[in-house]
């Protein structure tokens, strides 16, 4: 992994200057360079390596196709995925069921938006991608159904592969220096980012004011740098997803 940063700074990513990627049945918005990107890491923020909010129409999706040594974050905020892989693992995932795929030596899995084309019902899914902290292990899988430790409008650790959350209820990763935190608050209702050499705020839904950023909305992000510790109040109900990440992924 890299060298922590040694410059503090919160630099706003309006969503309207994000990555856009579609065809006729996926609207792709890209935090980080991912449609036929091969050196995911060259445009990285710490260890985050993709973070696609995508709309996917009913009925499409993604056909089956592998992965190797990534650890993959599914959250799913309108909708359901149907998921399917070669471990053998196959089901409906929907908003406040989290999940986690660490592909290891290799996987085949596919995705799909599972309503009909005659529902007409959208799918809306993030994906975050992190490398693991050593390539080559075994493949495996898991799910966690958070629903009922997100309505008491506090920052709760979603995934994590840090010793400091070993003992919580998060989903284990295989990368020790990344955890992703999620929040959803109603108007005045706040969270405090974590201070880390790397954070990246990404508000899903709603809208918040943002501690010496100021206001940002859906869609909009925040990359911090060897800070943290800003306080972000919701100014309308809103959910976020916030990475904590302790070094930065490899060149």
């Amino acid at each position: 992994m890299g060298s922590e940063p040694t410059a503090s700074n919160a630099m706003l990513v309006p969503s309207a200057s994000r990555g856009h990627w579609w065809n006729e049945w996926l609207d792709s918005k890209q935090s980080f360079p991912a449609t036929g990107n091969f050196d995911l890491a060259a445009n990285a923020h710490g260890l985050l390596l993709i973070h696609n909010d995508d709309t996917v129409d009913a009925g499409e999706g993604f056909d089956t196709h592998q992965h190797r040594d990534m650890e993959i974050i599914t959250w799913v905020l309108e909708g359901t995925v149907v998921h399917q892989d070669s471990m053998g693992n196959s089901g409906m995932i929907h908003p406040g069921l989290a999940q986690r795929m660490s592909a290891g030596t290799g996987l085949l899995h596919s995705e799909r938006n599972g309503a009909t084309r005659s529902e007409r019902t959208p799918l809306r899914v993030v994906q975050m991608w992190v490398p693991p902290s050593e390539a080559g292990g075994a493949p495996s899988y898991e799910e966690l159904d958070v629903t009922a430790d997100l309505t008491n409008s506090t920052m709760f650790t979603l995934a994590s592969g840090m010793a400091a959350h070993r003992d919580t209820s998060a989903i284990r990763i295989g990368n020790r220096d990344a955890a992703l935190h999620v929040a959803r608050l109603g108007p005045g209702q706040s969270v405090q980012i974590p201070d880390a050499p790397f954070g990246h705020v990404y508000l899903a839904d709603g809208a918040a004011t943002f501690e010496d950023v100021g206001d940002i909305n859906a869609g909009d992000a925040v990359r911090l740098t060897a800070t943290g510790g800003h306080r972000v109040t919701a100014t309308e109900p809103s959910e976020l997803l916030i990475w904590e990440m302790h070094s930065a992924a490899a060149h």
